[in-house]
């Protein structure tokens, strides 16, 4: 994969951050990629300001430049085991909320890749993105890859998710990406690829219960539905040469929020190749509902990517 050439690490400390790192160690040193590895603290609370405001002229050292220089050497460390692994990377400490300001790194330094550590999150369920990474996989522009901790060195099963129409062809540079990417990882990692395509027919329900149209008719309308989706899908998958891959192709009936993770946990899938569907151009529209609900379903690591011309909310 020579894909990256720009990455970004958002740094977990510990185990947790384990795999996440020896991910972004092995594509710089696959793609001989410069590599920053970054970790966000927060502000110091207005209250706390107030109180170093008042104790400055007896402090020794402001409290969050101490914080800084802490995490700096910190930083360090994971750099000087990332050269151990024939990478080169360097390290920066930013201020701020962390997905505001690696956004905001990504847009001043023309980054390719970030690669963060899945952080969870609590509530009536518990979902494998939290805040940060949900965040990132809306706005930030460039692709965002999410390892989940514990992560195995190699994937045993990579899945492609496109979405294919026979009636617009504006989603074609996306469904590209996702298939380059998933394609090449496969290659690398010596993958079992799968390639899955949710189709529906508009209407049918419709069609079933109020437009007066017999159970027959319906299924030769859905039959037609399902070909012309398949030639979609085969003018994609044409594009690329699977002869040497171990790969599966899936064209399933059904929405794609449900079909996918329903997919991915029966194939024991380790990693998700996908797209999050915006508005091209548009600052303010972010993922679409359908990766929304797909991402709260899915237990394995995640790599999405926006369509071409995305322009992302954060502002420099």
């Amino acid at each position: 994969m020579k894909r990256f050439k720009n990455i970004l690490l958002l740094f977990d400390e510990g185990a947790r951050g384990e795999a996440a790192i020896e991910r972004a160690a092995t594509l710089a040193r696959e793609n001989r990629a410069q590599l920053t590895v970054v970790e966000v603290i927060r502000e110091l609370p207005a209250d706390a300001r107030r109180l170093v405001s008042v104790w400055r002229p007896l402090l020794l050292e402001d409290p969050q430049e101490l914080v800084v220089r802490e995490r700096q050497e910190q930083l360090a460390q994971c750099v000087e085991s990332i050269r151990q692994q024939g990478a080169e990377g360097h390290t920066k400490v930013l201020v701020g909320d962390p997905f505001l300001e690696v956004t905001r790194e990504v847009l001043r330094n023309a980054h390719d890749l970030v690669v963060m550590t899945a952080e969870g999150r609590c509530g009536f369920r518990e979902w494998l993105f939290g805040a940060t990474s949900m965040h990132l996989m809306r706005k930030c522009p460039c692709p965002v890859w999410v390892v989940k901790p514990a992560q195995t060195e190699r994937y045993a099963r990579i899945l492609a998710a496109v979405d294919t129409d026979p009636d617009d062809g504006s989603k074609d540079a996306l469904n590209s990406t996702i298939m380059e990417l998933a394609t090449s990882l496969a290659q690398l990692e010596q993958s079992e690829l799968h390639v899955v395509h949710a189709w529906t027919m508009y209407g049918e329900q419709l069609l079933r219960h109020r437009g007066g149209a017999t159970e027959d008719q319906v299924a030769s309308w859905l039959c037609e539905a399902r070909d012309r989706h398949q030639r979609a899908l085969d003018r994609l998958l044409g594009k690329y040469d699977l002869t040497n891959l171990e790969h599966r192709i899936h064209l399933e009936k059904g929405e794609a929020s449900a079909v996918i993770p329903k997919l991915a946990h029966a194939e024991q899938v380790e990693l998700i190749v996908m797209g999050t569907v915006c508005r091209t151009g548009i600052a303010g529209f972010f993922i679409g509902n359908t990766a929304e609900k797909i991402l709260q379903e899915v237990d394995c690591s995640v790599l999405t990517v926006k369509p071409e011309g995305f322009v992302s909310p954060v502002k420099v």
